[in-house]
């Protein structure tokens, strides 16, 4: 009888024997012999997204495709200790089981199997992870690693990468969620037949708004969208052909990508997140806007409180950038992070998480988004009485 790892080794070589003619250099070391490969656990449902898995935890429960958050983060250089934070905040607060795609350099394969896999037991059985190395097309990987931030742009190539992966939430290793990942999942359902992708506006406000002011490319909107907090239905965006401004003909996403770098990289500030919003002010039809307070940064605080939303309902999901969580610019948002970082598995939520919080949060009160911080533990509040049992 055939083990299950030799299924998947014969599975691997006979996609790796493709990639030559797909021109897609998904294994960043092919020559690795097959045999130091290290695959381990259940196969979810059918092989695993493009065959191309690295790393598969085994302590998860089985569950059904449609039960679990399929989720992905990129981490290059020193995020490790973000990335991880990200996950824990998944986990805290999500009922229904999770699946990461965890995509890293070579070198942090192992200190995230390790990080991961020293949780405690019943944790471990609210999440699968597999671990992918950092993939870009052969042409180019120079460019596309290094455009804006270490690779940042991975991020457009995880349709093409996850090709068995129907929909996919992408965060910024500098998110914190305050609410269950299936929340924002959900927001899938209402998209409507045209749609592919979720994104939040970049700004609120057009007097702090960079693109209206700025930006040297077409962008979505009035204000453009930030791709921090990335949601996409990635059957329908493999499938669509998008409109541009590079011909008259419609293209398909990987055949857009390097077409849109080469016309625009001398133009554009953000790297990935500026072809983004350039290829959804071409097809406007194809996104589905969500509010700011599901991807709420330092700017919607930090001249005056600019969203309405998270005013009203909280914030639903934190977004640090700009290093909000490592300088003291931002002492709130750093509050919230060391908070989640520091929060223990398996503790009653309310006095290991929330009470700490509100205690940090009000030694913020002199800065402009410390004066709101009630917004940052309004929606956890709501969580933590709707979450039955503690993790």
């Amino acid at each position: 009888m055939r083990t299950k790892s030799s299924i998947a080794t014969k599975l691997l070589r006979r996609k790796l024997a493709s990639l030559d003619r797909e021109e897609w250099s998904v294994w960043k070391a092919q020559e690795t012999a097959d045999s130091s490969r290290h695959v381990t656990g259940e196969l979810l449902g059918k092989a695993p997204p493009g065959l191309e898995l690295l790393e598969v935890s085994g302590s998860a429960v089985k569950v059904s495709r449609d039960e679990r958050s399929h989720l992905a983060v990129v981490a290059c250089g020193p995020r490790l200790e973000e990335a991880l934070t990200i996950l824990r905040s998944a986990i805290l607060f999500s009922k229904k089981p999770l699946q990461f795609y965890i995509f890293t350099e070579d070198n942090f394969h192992n200190s995230f199997r390790d990080a991961l896999n020293s949780w405690s037991s019943m944790v471990q059985t609210r999440f699968n992870f597999i671990i992918y190395p950092i993939t870009f097309p052969k042409e180019n990987t120079k460019e596309w690693r290094n455009l804006f931030k270490p690779c940042a742009s991975q991020r457009l190539f995880l349709p093409l990468i996850l090709q068995d992966v129907d929909s996919l939430l992408y965060v910024d290793t500098d998110i914190i969620f305050l609410q269950p990942v299936e929340d924002i999942w959900a927001l899938l359902s209402n998209f409507n037949s045209s749609q592919l992708a979720a994104m939040s506006p970049e700004y609120e406000d057009p007097r702090i708004g960079w693109y209206n002011r700025f930006s040297r490319h077409p962008y979505y909107g009035k204000m453009g969208v930030n791709s921090g907090v990335f949601l996409m239905n990635m059957t329908r965006l493999r499938k669509k052909y998008f409109k541009n401004d590079m011909t008259t003909v419609p293209l398909q996403w990987e055949e857009m990508l390097m077409a849109l770098l080469q016309k625009y990289k001398f133009n554009i500030t953000w790297g990935d997140q500026d072809l983004l919003n350039i290829i959804f002010h071409h097809n406007p039809e194809s996104l589905y806007v969500f509010p700011c307070q599901w991807n709420y940064h330092p700017h919607h605080c930090m001249y005056g409180s600019n969203c309405q939303q998270a005013e009203q309902e909280g914030v639903f999901i934190l977004h640090g950038n700009q290093g909000a969580y490592q300088n003291n610019k931002q002492p709130a948002f750093r509050a919230v992070y060391e908070t989640i970082r520091k929060c223990p598995f398996g503790e009653n939520l309310e006095s290991s998480l929330l009470q700490p919080l509100e205690a940090s949060l009000q030694a913020t009160a002199h800065t402009y988004c410390g004066k709101v911080s009630n917004m940052f533990t309004k929606r956890l509040k709501q969580t933590l009485k709707q979450t039955i049992r503690s993790v």
